[in-house]
């Protein structure tokens, strides 16, 4: 049984979670996968198959900003047919990126990763949710399996989508404990959030409760990772980092005194993850899908009341060892091994 992973739309540091999930899953599939796995990658992303067998696609457009990824969607969308011949012989595809690119004649499987748009039409333009509509969710409604990373998405799929529940399939995105583990590092005193200053990732209000934050403890800093922060102001205290190397994250994530992670919206919620892993104490929103994956091991606040979010964190700071303790016990609970065996077994019952 010949499963392909089309990674076509990948766009490397340009799509936030969607890229750890599947580069994950290809990781986890190279290690314990039982079935014949392929990984079709695009000129922007070569290795990204992490360990699959690869198949370079050099049809598909070079896109390596989010402009130039779309451009390169709507090209091989008008002129599929040179993409479908790559992609010949296989029994079954998926499509971690969630847009079904190219469509192929063969059971299929999809990943939805949020339904931001729909839950939040408010923080996206027009065009953009029309975009989504067609893309994202024509794919979703048009696959034979939908694989989504936490039962909070299940539930809007089924209920936004229609889809029938026994086609949706919550299986979570894991983490790779080999890099996010406890150390050796002191804390320091400063908070870390790394996101891309999106309007669902809630900057604005975390500044003000840093602010809160540092009127009583003048010494902590915030600092900020992720592409997208240049040339945007930032508060007295706040350093960005912008994209840093893995091991550079995983370096912050040990030595913060807090991860902070006021997000609005959320799929899954990775960042918490792997910080507990690390045996970092974790505040972040009470939305639900945090709230699923972190369990008892964090501090949850509500990310509108930039007080409260203060006030948790502080209570972290104050007695961060409940937390530190409870964080990699709970991280364990996801590996990308499991991830993809669940992945495979989902394969298997498409054919």
């Amino acid at each position: 049984m010949r499963v392909g992973l089309s990674l076509l739309t990948l766009v490397p540091g340009e799509v936030g979670g969607a890229e750890t999930s599947a580069r994950g899953l290809a990781r986890g599939l190279a290690e314990v996968g039982t079935l014949d796995y392929v990984a079709f990658t695009p000129p922007a992303a070569p290795g990204a198959g992490e360990g699959l067998p690869e198949v370079p696609v050099p049809e598909y457009r070079n896109a390596r900003s989010v402009p130039e990824r779309l451009l390169a969607m709507v090209q091989a969308t008008l002129r599929p047919q040179r993409l479908r011949a790559r992609l010949a012989g296989l029994d079954v595809v998926h499509y971690p990126l969630t847009i079904a690119l190219p469509t192929l004649e063969l059971p299929t499987a999809v990943t939805v990763h949020d339904l931001q748009h729909l839950d939040h039409p408010e923080l996206f333009p027009r065009a953009e949710r029309l975009w989504r509509a067609r893309t994202h969710e024509r794919s979703a409604r048009n696959a034979d399996a939908v694989v989504v990373p936490s039962q909070f998405v299940r539930r809007r799929a089924i209920e936004l989508l229609g889809l029938a529940p026994e086609r949706v399939h919550a299986i979570p995105w894991g983490v790779d404990h080999a890099r996010f583990r406890p150390g050796e590092e002191e804390p320091e005193p400063f908070l870390l959030y790394p996101a891309r200053p999106w309007p669902h990732k809630n900057h604005a209000r975390l500044f003000e409760a840093f602010a809160l934050l540092r009127e009583e403890r003048p010494e902590l800093r915030l600092v900020l990772t992720g592409g997208g922060h240049e040339g945007r102001a930032v508060p007295a205290g706040v350093e960005v980092r912008g994209l840093v190397p893995g091991a550079e994250l995983a370096s912050l994530y040990r030595r913060a005194a807090c991860l902070v992670f006021p997000s609005l919206y959320e799929g899954f919620g990775q960042p918490p993850l792997e910080a507990m892993a690390s045996a970092t104490p974790v505040a972040a929103s009470n939305i639900p899908a945090i709230a699923e994956v972190a369990g008892d091991a964090a501090a949850l606040f509500e990310p509108t009341e930039p007080e409260d979010i203060a006030a948790v964190v502080s209570g972290v700071l104050d007695t961060p060892a409940r937390f530190a303790a409870a964080g990699p016990a709970q991280a364990q609970k996801y590996t990308w091994t499991e991830t993809a065996r669940r992945h495979e077994a989902v394969y298997a019952g498409l054919v």
